[in-house]
């Protein structure tokens, strides 16, 4: 198999693998009957996870930067320790205190942050 013809593979078979795992539950839990609690669970538990892995995995780099800092071997700008993110931050909870609206949080949330990144302290 030549390299086109193994990326193509590759692509298809996460394809395939994406969207059975979109459409799977559907077929599973189609009809009358309820999911099993365990299901609920998980429905329940696992956007909030998503969630805090996603606010460590973004805060990772300042949180290091910020750490480097304290013992005196990192770089001294607010941009380098952090600032953007942890404002961003900020303003995410502030737009979802505010408006209860997770989409418009994160979106607006998403362009402050891509402001502060590129203009102010790019």
């Amino acid at each position: 198999m030549d390299g086109m013809g193994l990326k193509l593979s590759i692509v298809g078979a996460m394809t395939a693998a994406t969207l059975l795992s979109r459409f799977l539950p559907f077929l599973i839990f189609r009809g009358e009957k309820p999911a099993p609690p365990f299901v609920d669970f998980l429905g329940k538990t696992l956007p909030y996870a998503t969630i805090g892995l996603l606010v460590v995995y973004c805060l990772r780099t300042p949180i290091m930067a910020f750490r480097d800092l304290l013992s005196g071997a990192g770089e001294t700008s607010p941009a380098a320790w952090g600032a953007p993110e942890f404002a961003a931050v900020l303003a995410v909870a502030a737009l979802h205190r505010w408006r209860k609206n997770s989409l418009l949080s994160i979106g607006l949330g998403t362009v402050f942050y891509m402001v502060l990144k590129q203009t102010v302290m790019g």
